[in-house]
């Protein structure tokens, strides 16, 4: 192949390396939708009976001791792929900003088109990033499930107390409602 071929080759394979790796980004995406939806629901419905069995002391107590700590360990779960998929989608994009750059290489038109600025992170720095370490960290898929589902963890923490220690605080504190 003379220079001018493999140029061409090369730019091709490019160009589908960048197609492939936007497509993984966007499955990475579309998987922390689909799991956060599937949690959340769960819980929703979850409540929903528990609702419905509130009159009936004798079914709720039996129910929620067996649904929380489901909802919970799926909630865990949950959390635990978001994490993984946040990491797979940060893979991606640091692939997608290598080809970017490259692509700034090949003339004045393309750095203009390319710029670092107007790509995504790690090129340019995000907006959660802008906001703070802290505003970052709390405002990914998985943390939003890690505090529902701790709020969820401390429900049954409360349940299991009300219903084996009826003298404890959070006992008496219930029934005084």
């Amino acid at each position: 192949m003379n220079d001018k071929a493999e140029q061409v080759a090369f730019l091709s394979a490019l160009s589908t390396e960048h197609f492939v790796l936007q497509n993984a980004y966007s499955s990475t995406v579309s998987e922390a939708a689909a799991r956060s939806t599937l949690y959340v629901m769960a819980l929703s419905s979850s409540l929903v009976a528990m609702g419905f069995l509130s009159q009936s002391r004798g079914l709720f107590l039996p129910f929620g001791a067996t649904v929380l700590p489901v909802v919970f360990l799926l909630g865990l779960f949950t959390a635990i792929r978001l994490v993984d998929t946040g990491l797979e989608s940060m893979h991606y994009l640091c692939g997608i900003a290598r080809i970017r750059s490259f692509y700034r290489t090949l003339g004045e038109e393309a750095s203009q088109h390319f710029t670092a600025a107007q790509g995504r992170w790690p090129e340019a720095e995000s907006l959660a990033h802008r906001l703070g370490a802290l505003s970052a960290y709390l405002g990914t898929t998985a943390s939003m499930i890690a505090v529902i589902n701790n709020v969820v963890a401390g429900a049954a923490v409360t349940l299991l107390l009300e219903t084996f220690t009826p003298s404890s605080p959070i006992g008496l504190a219930s029934r005084s409602v």
